[in-house]
């Protein structure tokens, strides 16, 4: 099954209450919470409190979008075991997390070690309350090329580690198709945009069309439960929000193109 559904932090300027009164307008599923504003890691009060408030409303928890640089040391503003006593609060069955502080071209191998042995750490203690932990597919980390995320794929060969994935932005369909295929049997969630040719130009999702029917095929074909999250809309709109979940709810439920 395909969940539509969005990530909080598209809207960091709203209350988790008002988020939630939109995604049960937009007619999604899910919501990815994020830790830098709505559900702060180790405000447990807080975060049972948006995880209530989402299932009352009809809504799955599909992740805890944390902030937390796996080896980053004081890149974090706060110890793992705050932000994994947020996600149980929360009932989130995934932390998201990045996967270092730095892109692998400039990562040390010393740094690149701390990395590996704090993901391994970190998945231990989340596998102990049933949680997973997922790698966040992103520039300026250990997931920025594919031979990085294929040696990871290895590194991290642990049972509780999971991938995000998401496009590259201004690189080819097929490319990205490439990498998604690299993280398939790990895939957890999909974060949804588009932005081209780089992170400065957002469109509306349906331009994205070709792109977008190609990777949710590659996903479909596994016949596995993924959430395609919405991440980030033009000019941070929730009325461009609806729009866009209108075209991806169209998308994941197999509708012809227009």
């Amino acid at each position: 099954m395909l969940i539509p559904g969005l990530v909080s932090v598209t809207f960091r300027a709203l209350s988790p209450e008002e988020i939630i009164r939109w995604v049960s307008k937009a007619g999604v599923q899910s919501i990815e919470w994020g830790g830098d504003v709505h559900v702060p890691p180790g405000e447990v009060d807080r975060a049972r409190e948006v995880g209530r408030w989402t299932r009352e409303a009809g809504l799955m928890v599909a992740a805890y979008g944390s902030y937390y640089r796996l080896g980053g040391g004081v890149n974090n503003t706060a110890p793992f075991e705050h932000v994994l006593a947020s996600a149980v609060g929360l009932a989130a069955p995934t932390i998201r997390v990045w996967a270092g502080a730095k892109g692998s071209v400039d990562c040390s191998p010393e740094e690149r070690r701390d990395v590996i042995d704090d993901a391994l750490r970190v998945a231990e203690l989340a596998g102990r309350a049933g949680i997973t932990i997922s790698l966040e597919y992103h520039d300026g980390t250990l997931t920025d090329t594919r031979a990085s995320v294929r040696s990871l794929l290895d590194e991290l060969a642990h049972p509780n580690i999971e991938f995000l994935w998401q496009p590259s932005h201004g690189e080819p369909v097929d490319a990205c198709a490439g990498r998604l295929l690299d993280v398939l049997p790990r895939l957890r969630n999909v974060h949804v945009f588009h932005w081209w040719p780089t992170h400065r130009d957002r469109h509306p999702l349906v331009e994205g069309e070709a792109r977008w029917r190609t990777f949710i095929e590659i996903v479909r074909e596994t016949g596995r439960s993924v959430d395609f999250l919405l991440e980030f809309v033009v000019n941070d709109s929730p009325e461009r929000f609806l729009a866009d979940a209108a075209t991806l709810r169209s998308w994941l439920e197999g509708q012809p193109p227009a």
